[in-house]
């Protein structure tokens, strides 16, 4: 390990507590979206880089929503690493927390907290990272960005969408992320996603009376069982990328939880949200569902909308729309960051980060469709989108370390 790289962890080592009570106020800036409005936070990660004279700028082309863009050269000319991150969390429901889900609570060696996992303590790893290398970009080599965005929960018009399309310092030669993915894996893609409303629309009548109008709700509930059949879609992956899934059963288990292997191979659906009829004794006229389908790697928007065509031939009362969509995406599984990362990892913690495919979705896609490559490495993803989010801090210290000395050894290997 060279003087440099042992420096960094030096100073890493120095501010862990620095670095848990920056994590775990974070977690306190409420960030809920919807509604969306990221401005407590974004002021918070402001202060921190202002503080401590980083160049950094906001994009923010809605106002509630402000995107943290900071980018510096470093000693000579080289590569364009980004660092990417999203600030805003799920919103909070009725779930019973055992601390507050804006408390950031330290608790046994844990940060509590909604968005702890997902993803202020990734965002954290950028803005720390961001911050270490800045004090040594004499002896890098090309250039460093860190994107902080504030949408990404509702798919990113305002955050990381905009910014590809409206910033060009953005785009960079590597991605490197920070969301949940568990320290024993590394994600190189990712499904894609379709989101459908479905729209069943019928006279409505007195609920006695069901001789005079079909019921919305019971045509919606027969036409969810029908739409399980879009899941039979057998994916065709590249041949490179279907080697490398043949072989990560146990990592994928690992990283994502039992079950997870199957499921990134395959074509899922989940129905979100269903609003129907106004009384227990009217017929409903109207019912109205969100379809989530999850696209594994090999199978197409296309594909399943032809499916769901075929089948909607047997429904004439139902409409459909499209929310939002995203093909899968993947970039090369034995690419550079990679090795760097497990090389890093080997180093730190004695084992091998394996490459594997995510089920969820990230910002990360954005970079992958425009040819750019983009990794994800991150803590466990424990208890996201429910009660007691929480990260352990021990994993998160490692994730501050593999992404300061990763990023470090890509910025001088330009």
């Amino acid at each position: 390990m060279t003087d440099l790289k042992s420096t960094l962890l030096e100073w890493i080592d120095n501010d862990a507590e620095e670095l848990v009570d920056f994590f775990s106020r974070f977690v306190q800036a409420k960030s809920p979206n919807p509604p969306g409005d990221t401005t407590e936070a974004v002021a918070f990660i402001c202060e921190f880089l202002e503080k401590r004279g980083l160049p950094y700028g906001l994009v923010a082309p809605q106002p509630t929503m402000p995107n943290v863009v900071g980018s510096f050269e470093c000693g000579s000319p080289g590569r364009h690493l980004v660092f990417n991150g999203h600030i805003d969390v799920y919103p909070v429901g009725d779930e019973a927390w055992t601390y507050g889900p804006w408390s950031g609570e330290i608790v046994n060696g844990r940060v509590y907290g909604r968005g702890a996992c997902d993803m202020k303590a990734g965002t954290s790893a950028s803005i720390f990272a961001y911050a270490y290398l800045y004090r040594i970009r004499e002896h890098l080599k090309g250039r460093l960005t860190l994107t902080a965005v504030s949408d990404e929960e509702t798919g990113g018009p305002w955050g990381t969408n905009y910014l590809m399309k409206h910033t060009a310092e953005v785009r960079g030669d590597c991605l490197l992320n920070g969301e949940p993915s568990s320290p024993s894996a590394i994600r190189f893609g990712e499904k894609g996603s379709l989101w459908l409303t479905f729209t069943v629309s019928t006279p409505g009548a007195h609920g006695a009376y069901t001789h005079m109008s079909p019921s919305a709700t019971k045509i919606a509930a027969k036409l969810i069982l029908d739409l399980e059949a879009v899941t039979s879609i057998e994916p065709s992956p590249p041949a490179d990328v279907a080697r490398v899934i043949a072989e990560i059963e146990e990592a994928t288990e690992k990283a994502q939880g039992p079950g997870a292997y199957k499921t990134v191979k395959a074509v899922t659906l989940n129905i979100g949200v269903i609003h129907g009829g106004l009384k227990v004794n009217m017929t409903p006229g109207q019912c109205l569902f969100e379809a989530d389908f999850r696209l594994p790697v090999g199978v197409t928007k296309d594909q399943i909308m032809e499916r769901v065509e075929e089948i909607l031939r047997r429904y004439p009362d139902v409409s459909v729309k499209e929310m939002r969509h995203h093909e899968p995406t993947v970039c090369d599984p034995c690419g550079e960051m990679v090795r760097i990362i497990q090389r890093n990892v080997r180093e730190l913690k004695g084992f091998e980060p394996t490459p594997i495919l995510s089920i969820g979705g990230t910002d990360t896609r954005l970079w992958r469709s425009e040819g750019i490559p983009g990794y994800v490495y991150g803590v466990s993803p424990t208890n996201m989108a429910s009660a007691d989010e929480y990260v352990e801090i021990d994993e998160f210290l490692h994730v501050v370390r593999t992404h300061v000395l990763s990023s470090y050894d890509y910025l001088t290997n330009s």
